[in-house]
């Protein structure tokens, strides 16, 4: 690999070519980012037997009643009446027959010795009962911690506590129990460990700020079209589930249901926190043009507007400017609820439109779609192109993934990174059919990934691919009129995992953190016959060249030489022997040698390199 670059001829770079999606699907927020230790924490959905608890949890006692329905419940939602979901409004109920010891416990509880769990119920009682709130080892015979609360009957009654177990256990479990005859509801209960980030790990928002997201999309993706914003605004343990309507897959980890963990303010905080721009998606279907504008007016209006005051007296006086908005996701796809056809989409957008502009009038909004697509490009694209000039694109790579001998796994592998090239023809597909149209607009490639991320380990082979698709995307940005692309998604599903006592950077996710020093730089202009293949791409951002290099080479090593100006400031390497399931890439320094003005470094097979450069 022989390239000169020429840093004179540098053409800046869109800084959100480094966007990332949140979603609400699977363990990405439900036992990722939120701090919640408890699952089923409001007890949605039914029981998996006829035992009346709430899926997650067991029964404590042998006379004991047990119900989960939803007849005196505490969770709730706030508009959205026309969105009918089934079970998500849920309480348990536990009757004491005999006067025993009875109530509820989940297991499968890590704990730490000396770390304190904030512990949270939310109660009703028939009669008076002292409640015990224990951490304990999975029999129950060994108690770590220990509280009691003295409910009263009438209203919903909420204790707020601490409790600090004595000893580390892997496996421990929670109790709620209680003696005596009489009923207690449990509406609502939570536990996590005490330092988190308005109710989000800080470990796994350590590991968001080093893979560097310059834009994070939100609530969805496919969930948006079951979020209710206005939910938020109720406290955290009062916000009713959310369930999915058709995509039941979206979320097996939680049993079909979303718990409302991040709020719009959790949301932008976090934004804040990594140093992201926020990309809020409405609910097109559900929510109504009305809905969307009190959205936009809690997020930007004014402390003395209705909404805005609602902000204000949750600690945020000051507007959040959020300018990016979609118009919600996937439309025309038989997994999203609404319009199937581009016109009916395209005169419901209109009206949301037109709702949020007279709130905040420099939104920048995101239309959606099956693309690329030409009826839709000239029936919705077009006609929405005024008000919204930022049309969605999403691709997912496929490979068939065979590691079961070296000759299948050689194969996988070669099948894996290339795929990258499909990628890059359907978003020059893309530009044709938009160009098509006569109108003037913009790809938002807001969803990419390897098929399947989020049901399997990642791998090396596609941490290759993720460095070719950052090369693709940031080499392509500006050519493609494409300023906007997003990783689907971070979080347990594809570039951060989270393992028992803490979280860790993907292969995909080391790839994120080696090239995002492109972020923000100028594109250098890179000139050669060996570098027509995109293995090498160099930006340039206050005095510092960057070059990052991939060898996708199944076994073999390639020597890279280019021609550039300046003082050597650090190599890093990314390399691996290993490229199946569940490997990661080895950091080390790279060995980079000078001549005059041509730099030297040997890669490995797959791998990938950074070189920076202070220039004169």
């Amino acid at each position: 690999m022989s390239f000169t670059i020429d840093t004179n001829r540098a053409v800046p770079l869109s800084p959100y070519v480094f966007g990332h999606n949140l979603e609400h699907t699977r363990s990405a927020v439900n036992g990722g980012l939120s701090a919640e230790m408890l699952r089923n924490r409001k007890f949605a959905g039914k029981p998996a037997r006829n035992c009346g608890v709430a899926a997650e949890w067991r029964g404590v006692g042998t006379r004991a009643f047990f119900q989960n329905d939803g007849g005196d419940v505490y969770t709730r939602h706030v508009g959205c009446e026309r969105m009918m979901r089934r079970n998500e409004l849920q309480s348990q109920s536990v009757q004491n027959i005999d006067g025993g010891l009875c109530g509820i416990a989940q297991d499968g509880l890590r704990i730490a010795a000396g770390t304190g769990y904030e512990i949270r119920t939310v109660t009703k009682c028939s009669v008076p009962v002292t409640l015990a709130a224990e951490l304990t080892d999975r029999s129950g015979a060994l108690v770590y911690a220990r509280r009691e609360l003295s409910l009263l009957p009438g209203a919903w009654q909420e204790n707020a506590f601490v409790l600090t177990p004595a000893a580390d256990d892997g496996e421990a479990s929670i109790r709620f129990v209680f003696s005596g005859r009489a009923e207690v509801i449990f509406g609502a209960l939570s536990m996590m460990a005490e330092g988190h980030f308005r109710g989000m790990r800080p470990d796994v928002i350590r590991k968001l700020k080093e893979i560097g997201p310059a834009l994070i999309r939100w609530p969805g993706g496919n969930f948006a079209g079951e979020y209710r914003w206005k939910d938020g605004l109720l406290p955290r343990d009062m916000r009713g589930p959310l369930q999915a309507a058709t995509e039941i897959e979206t979320q097996p980890h939680s049993h079909g249901y979303d718990f409302h963990e991040i709020s719009t303010d959790d949301f932008l905080a976090l934004c804040r926190e990594v140093g992201a721009e926020p990309f809020l998606t409405i609910n097109l279907v559900w929510n109504s043009p009305g809905d969307s504008a009190d959205w936009v007016e809690y997020v930007n209006g004014p402390a003395d507007s209705p909404y805005g005051r609602m902000r204000a007296e949750n600690g945020h006086p000051e507007p959040y400017h959020v300018r990016f908005w979609s118009l919600g996701n996937e439309m025309g796809y038989g997994h999203m609820e609404g319009p199937m056809r581009p016109d009916d989409y395209a005169a419901l957008a209109e009206k949301h439109v037109a709702a949020m502009r007279a709130v905040t009038k420099d939104l920048v909004f995101f239309s959606s779609g099956p693309y690329p697509n030409g009826a839709w490009a000239e029936k919705s694209a077009a006609k929405l192109a005024p008000a919204a000039p930022y049309v969605s694109l999403h691709h997912y790579s496929h490979a068939a993934m065979d590691f079961s001998s070296p000759t299948k796994t050689a194969e996988t592998y070669r099948a894996i990174v290339g795929a990258p090239r499909l990628a890059e023809e359907t978003a020059r597909e893309m530009r044709r059919v938009l160009d098509g149209t006569g109108k003037k607009m913009m790809i938002s490639f807001d969803e990419w990934n390897f098929w399947y991320a989020w049901y399997r380990p990642s791998s090396v082979a596609e941490g290759i691919y993720t460095a070719k698709m950052l090369h693709m995307l940031l080499r392509e940005s500006g050519p493609l009129g494409m300023p906007v692309c997003c990783y689907f998604q971070p979080v347990n599903e594809g570039a951060l995992l989270l393992e028992p006592g803490g979280a860790r950077l993907t292969a995909n996710g080391q790839v994120f953190s080696l090239m995002k020093a492109h972020r923000g730089g100028s594109l250098c202009a890179v000139s050669g016959a060996e570098a027509d293949d995109g293995s090498a791409l160099a930006t340039v951002k206050e005095g510092i060249l960057t070059v990052t290099l991939v060898n996708d080479a199944y076994d073999l090593a390639r020597d890279c030489a280019f021609r550039a100006a300046g003082d050597f400031s650090g190599g890093t390497l990314l390399s691996s022997s290993d490229v199946a399931p569940g490997s990661f890439f080895d950091e080390s320094p790279l060995p980079v040698r000078r001549d005059g003005d041509v730099w030297r470094a040997a890669l490995p097979p797959h791998s990938a390199a950074r070189i920076t450069l202070r220039l004169s």
